[in-house]
């Protein structure tokens, strides 16, 4: 995830950003004569219509007959990304350069209009949140400014899960308060109120999802994408992704999705082939 990339087709043409960047200025824009993308960090598609959003450095763009278009005319560099309803979406990370009375660190933030506008809910100024994923139960965060996972079951008051830098997070789909998440030390799995522990994994593993109770999959450094049936005890390769950096993966339920820093791709058959989008 602590990555630099660019993705090319309609939109993109300037890349030289980390994760851990800022808002992307006026000259990168108008150098490339088009709307700023930069570094992809979050995919989520709206249950509402079926449309892919691409959370990115430059804003939040729609996936329209097969080009990028950036909502709102909002360039705001949003990290954490997490499509949480029908045109509900939650984020974090830095205002629009020209909105200046925004803190630094916008907390957690909600859409509930497809990212036409966004409302302030907590931790203002206090919490860049690079990672969020919806659980069953609560919304999971990873703060960058803490170094730590971060749980919440009204998006107000937040709780310690896990005191620790992490890639990825995944929440069981249908069990409460079950987490796994990617650490340095390698996969590690949390329950709420019980014990850490530590499970095998491929090497690498960087970006995991949890699509569904017995299927697991995640991304390896080697651009394979492996599956595991038993929650993370085992894994098996299950296709071996494009030859590019992978940037950001998203699986909501049957549509698979995966920004590398240079193309989108969607794949028909639950990660096994991959097609070309841009």
């Amino acid at each position: 995830m602590n990555t630099k990339g660019k993705l090319a087709g309609s939109l993109a043409l300037l890349f030289a950003v980390t994760l851990s960047s800022c808002t992307p200025s006026e000259s990168d824009q108008a150098a490339s004569g088009e709307d700023f993308v930069g570094h992809v960090h979050g995919l989520g598609v709206d249950p509402a219509d079926g449309v892919l959003y691409v959370a990115a450095h430059g804003g939040v763009f729609r996936l329209q007959d097969r080009r990028l278009q950036l909502v709102a005319g909002r360039a705001q560099d949003t990290m954490g990304f997490t499509v949480a309803g029908p045109n509900h979406f939650l984020g974090s990370g830095h205002p629009d350069p020209t909105d200046r009375d925004q803190p630094v660190h916008l907390g957690l933030i909600e859409s509930r209009d497809a990212a036409q506008t966004w409302t302030p809910v907590s931790l203002a100024g206090a919490a860049d949140f690079h990672l969020l994923e919806q659980g069953v139960d609560a919304l999971y965060g990873y703060n960058s400014q803490s170094s730590s996972v971060l749980r919440t079951t009204d998006q107000k008051e937040w709780d310690v899960v896990l005191p620790a830098e992490v890639s990825d997070l995944a929440p069981h789909p249908t069990k409460a308060g079950l987490l796994l998440s990617i650490t340095a030390d390698g996969l590690v799995r949390t329950e709420l109120n019980g014990p850490t522990t530590q499970l095998a994994e491929p090497t690498g593993l960087y970006q995991i999802e949890w699509p569904t109770p017995d299927l697991l999959v995640g991304i390896s450094t080697n651009n394979g994408l492996y599956e595991s049936t038993d929650q993370g005890r085992s894994w098996t390769l299950r296709s071996q992704l494009p030859d590019d950096q992978i940037d950001a993966f998203d699986v909501s339920g049957d549509s698979w999705h995966l920004a590398t820093d240079q193309n989108l791709y969607t794949s028909p058959d639950r990660g096994i082939t991959w097609d070309l989008l841009i």
